[in-house]
């Protein structure tokens, strides 16, 4: 059984005063919850204080929400792997469709930090997912084998078991809109099916998979039920502590 992820992307939310407050009170919410992978993705600037206030816990980990794939240099609002790991940062978002589409993020740059993630240790959260257009042209399918192969070219099967690909539907991110519990099912499956091609079978049966877009409370425990959906990556409902705690539960139940 691959255990469940579920994930928190502040995007560019929270101070780090917000992030102390969030913290105190979602550990309250969850400190009984077990068998399910907490993750906490802050920006840059509360990375640190988020490090120290977890203190090591096994129970709740960090996430950066980007990274270079260059280990220093000019390179000006960048941070590399070594400064993450520095923070005891154990995850990294890559290939957000908001990097993708806002900041023109290819496959290819986002290959390269995926291989530099991997390489300094660090697990990335890979996300993948078609426009609207692209599925009202029935080419959801083509868009995620391309984002993935060309994302994790080099990647071995090894590899590939220490990432987490987050499938998230462009169209339903921040708009209120969710992919029905089949459409996720569906591309989830067809995710897993192009990882197989990729390495093997097996290798691809223990990647986990999540569903990332608009993810609430209200239907967690619906897409998280899905056989090969295995966490969730959310954002606005991850900002109260509460409505992340009823998703985790809910990650926790299935």
């Amino acid at each position: 059984m691959r255990r469940k992820i579920i994930a928190a992307n502040w995007k560019m939310n929270q101070t780090v005063a917000d992030t102390e407050s969030f913290l105190e009170d979602f550990r309250l919410e969850v400190e009984d919850v077990a068998g399910v992978d907490i993750v906490i993705a802050p920006p840059f600037t509360a990375l640190a204080k988020l490090s120290e206030l977890l203190g090591g816990s096994q129970k709740i980990r960090t996430a950066a929400q980007n990274m270079y794939y260059e280990t220093s240099g000019a390179f000006t609002g960048e941070i590399s792997a070594a400064m993450l790991r520095e923070l005891y940062v154990k995850y990294v978002i890559l290939g957000h469709s908001e990097r993708r589409q806002i900041f023109g993020e290819s496959d290819a740059l986002i290959n390269k930090k995926v291989i530099t993630a991997l390489e300094s240790e660090l697990r990335p959260i890979l996300c993948v997912g078609e426009t609207i257009e692209e599925r009202e042209a029935g080419r959801e399918r083509e868009v995620l084998e391309t984002q993935l192969r060309g994302s994790l070219a080099g990647v071995t099967a090894e590899q590939l078991v220490e990432t987490v690909i987050a499938y998230e539907p462009v169209w339903a991110i921040g708009t209120g809109r969710t992919a029905s519990t089949a459409q996720a099912q569906d591309c989830h499956a067809h995710v897993r099916a192009v990882l197989a091609e990729l390495t093997d079978e097996a290798t691809a049966d223990k990647v986990r998979i999540q569903y990332g877009g608009s993810v609430k409370p209200g239907n967690a425990a619906d897409l998280l039920s899905q056989p090969d959906i295995d966490g969730a990556l959310v954002g606005g409902a991850s900002l109260d502590p509460r409505s992340f705690a009823e998703i985790v539960r809910a990650g926790a139940r299935e």
